[in-house]
């Protein structure tokens, strides 16, 4: 390399020494006859000085003619800053460097958008950032998450080294097994008329590592799913993929725990607790209505059934008569919400399927609601001792099965969240991380539609072993050795215990979710033979990666963390992917393209 040191490195005890420093230029400032450019590498960045008395006027004039991310060379002396001319902003503050030689490697051209102001730059078009991304990479903020990203990587691979797994690379040419989310498929040249699948996860390869002795595997996975994009979704993601043998929950607990504590101390110098919090899927749904619950917020639910199951507000006694519940939350401080406000609460509760949206604002001394005048004052008087109702209050009600009813709270306190923290009547600490696991998941979930069962997690997913009698008599009180790492509201991973008996494996496959024995032959018979040959009890878990660094980073989109994503559209605008391909390329693969059809303009009205 031609420099001696990098950009972030000069302190005052260099002063005095000749250095060179390579890099991009950051800055460029003219003041009083010296120009000022801040030079930029990977670590950081250093004030340089190109003195006209000191220099050769072609060097000064070259110097001053150069755009903003040049490539440059620069050699001279480091000297202590003049007193009142430090930079307490950036490690190298108190130093700069005088030049003595200068060397253009390589001029940029003017910058599309410019990555020296991190405010400015903060506010560039998104889809600008991802078309010219190995320049918004260059910005400070995006580079220190990237490095963040690395040094997480090893950690976790050291921590899981230490603890004795293997590291072992699955395939991603994969067979369809069409369950979960869509696959992306992958035709075959030499196998006309056949695909191979990019794995969603490699759940039944880990499975079969487990058969094979391996004992403790794990991976930082790619993994690969065609489903709809939003901020935290990506097609090709990364998890860390985790399966052992020989062990029971408490066991993967305790080595998540301490993998996300060694996480937490490289990535941010900070001692989380441990051991987390646990809590059933069951008191989950009941104090937050989400199975990812954020506790830092406050606004658990209330149930108020046995309060209302005689009431004359017949909306709630005649929910309760029908095998449901009523719940309600109270948004404390946010009886001042607008119509607009109330009116987007409302369309969540009807997305779930409710009529409408009771609530009652405390106002000036009085409840201001068109329900009040239907209750009795024991049930004033039960709403006021369990919700707290105090001036200013706002109190939401949902009145449903209990899942809808757990679901509809859950989504509009989120909502309210937002807005008292937009209001500044919620101040959540950014550095309050609230650990959790969500454990004792129903096992099975019935669709109604399509009048069977399907897995809450997936089909190797074991039941509690106590409740395995109930498989065949009573499914939907079958509970699954599944949990949930959960984080701030955020679902850092999920995992089970799997089931390594065959036979009670096929009775989920063909039993309970139906699945035909031919289908379950041609997709699993593999997985369903090697279990015939001592497979060892197992269990395991997935971390998502992207999910868990963006949470390092402080930020809500994994795209800031992941080198080159796609946009919402999963599309590439760096390099214009997906494209067409040749002909040629088609008839390799044996495939037939045909552009889907454009409906018809509507015929015009008869005159």
């Amino acid at each position: 390399m031609k420099r001696t040191h990098h950009c972030n490195e000069l302190r005052a005890d260099h002063a005095g020494k000749t250095v060179t420093l390579v890099g991009w230029v950051h800055s460029r400032r003219d003041l009083g006859g010296l120009l000022f450019i801040d030079i930029r590498d990977r670590e950081g960045r250093t004030q340089t000085v190109f003195d006209p008395s000191d220099l050769p006027k072609e060097i000064c004039d070259q110097a001053a003619a150069l755009h903003s991310e040049s490539v440059i060379e620069v050699a001279g002396l480091v000297r202590q800053r003049p007193q009142g001319t430090e930079n307490s902003k950036i490690p190298t503050g108190q130093v700069e460097v005088m030049v003595k030689q200068f060397t253009v490697l390589n001029h940029a051209d003017v910058l599309p958008f410019p990555v020296d102001d991190p405010e400015i730059a903060s506010k560039v078009n998104e889809e600008l950032r991802l078309k010219y991304r190995y320049l918004d990479l260059r910005r400070p903020e995006m580079a220190r998450n990237l490095r963040l990203r690395s040094k997480v990587a090893t950690a976790t691979r050291v921590y899981l080294d230490d603890q004795g797994f293997l590291e072992v690379e699955t395939p991603t040419l994969f067979k369809s097994t069409p369950e979960g989310a869509r696959e992306f498929l992958v035709p075959s040249r030499i196998h006309p008329g056949q695909f191979y699948a990019l794995p969603q996860s490699p759940q039944q390869f880990k499975q079969i590592l487990m058969v094979a002795g391996v004992e403790r595997y794990f991976q930082l996975a790619r993994c690969y799913r065609d489903e709809d994009l939003r901020a935290d979704r990506q097609p090709e993601f990364t998890q860390v993929d985790i399966e052992m043998s020989f062990i029971d929950r408490e066991d993967l607990y305790a080595l998540i725990e301490g993998l996300l504590k060694r996480v937490w101390k490289t990535a941010l110098n900070m001692d989380i607790p441990t051991p987390f919090k646990r809590i059933s899927f069951e008191e989950a749904l009941n104090r937050y209505g989400i199975d990812k619950p954020d506790s830092r917020i406050g606004m658990e639910l209330n149930d108020l059934t046995d309060d209302f199951r005689s009431s004359t507000f017949k909306v709630f006694s005649g929910t309760i008569a029908a095998g449901g519940v009523v719940k309600a939350i109270n948004a404390k401080g946010l009886a001042c919400a607008t119509q607009g406000q109330i009116e987007t609460m409302t369309e969540y509760a009807k997305s779930f399927g409710a009529k409408g949206l009771a609530f009652i604002k405390v106002e000036g001394g009085e409840w201001k609601s068109p329900i009040v005048k239907f209750f009795s004052e024991a049930e004033k008087t039960a709403l006021k001792s369990k919700l707290a109702i105090e001036e200013g209050d706002l109190i939401l009600f949902a009145a449903d099965q209990w899942l809808n009813a757990c679901e509809i709270l859950g989504k509009i306190r989120l909502y309210c969240a937002e807005v008292l923290k937009s209001q500044g009547k919620l101040t959540i600490d950014p550095t309050r991380f609230d650990f959790m696991w969500v454990v004792e998941f129903p096992l099975l979930s019935f669709d109604k539609e399509m009048n069977r069962w399907y897995s809450s997690h997936h089909p190797f997913t074991a039941p509690v072993t106590e409740d395995i009698p109930l498989l065949k008599t009573d499914p939907k009180k079958v509970r699954g050795q599944h949990y949930d790492v959960v984080v701030n509201g955020v679902e850092l991973g999920g995992g089970s215990i799997r089931i390594h008996q065959p036979d009670v494996q096929k009775t989920i496959f063909e039993e309970l979710l139906q699945i035909p024995a031919q289908e379950t032959q041609e997709r699993f018979g593999y997985m369903l033979e090697a279990f015939r040959y001592g497979a060892p009890p197992h269990g395991g878990i997935a971390l998502g990666f992207d999910r868990l660094v963006a949470i390092l980073c402080g930020t809500t989109s994994i795209r800031d963390v992941i080198a080159f994503p796609k946009t919402a559209k999963g599309t590439c605008l760096m390099t214009d992917s997906p494209a067409p391909v040749t002909p040629r390329q088609l008839r390799d693969l044996h495939i037939d393209v045909r552009a889907a059809k454009k409906e018809a303009p509507p015929a015009a009205p008869a005159v």
